[in-house]
């Protein structure tokens, strides 16, 4: 990355605008993606006016069966989240993006949701901001 051009980045809170609302997701999620930049760059995190500008919001948390049995029943439900990303670079305009980037987990249906979704969903959102700094900053 050229720190000479590129020194700061902004990235907004992504609001849950899922159908299914879990209380933290959109805190968490946030957060998350904010350390992930802090972490692996250099770059100075600001408010706004910043070289690169990272918003969006959480579309979408569903969960679905998978893999039926004979008696029609899944044995296994995924979780998963979708989350939408507008990606501004301001340097370099030809570096930006808008696009949707979704991760799921597999568990057993002899387990709730309310069970599996505080250890899934930390998986499944590490997972959704490894691909969106790779979306991001990949080509650096």
């Amino acid at each position: 990355m050229d720190y000479n051009l590129i020194k700061t980045i902004s990235i907004q809170d992504f609001p849950n605008h899922a159908s299914y609302v879990y209380p933290t997701l959109s805190a968490t999620f946030s957060d998350a993606l904010r350390n992930k930049y802090i972490r692996q760059t250099r770059l100075k995190i600001v408010d706004n006016n910043a070289d690169l500008e990272i918003e969006g919001e959480i579309t979408g948390h569903d969960v679905k069966g998978l893999a039926v049995k004979e008696d029609s029943y899944a044995s296994m439900t995924e979780l998963s989240i979708t989350v939408k990303v507008r990606y501004t670079n301001n340097k370099r305009p030809t570096d930006d993006l808008n696009q949707s980037f979704t991760s799921s987990r597999p568990f057993s249906n002899t387990r709730t949701l309310d069970e599996v979704q505080d250890e899934l969903i930390p998986e499944i959102i590490n997972d959704i901001i490894d691909q969106i700094y790779n979306a991001t900053l990949g080509n650096w």
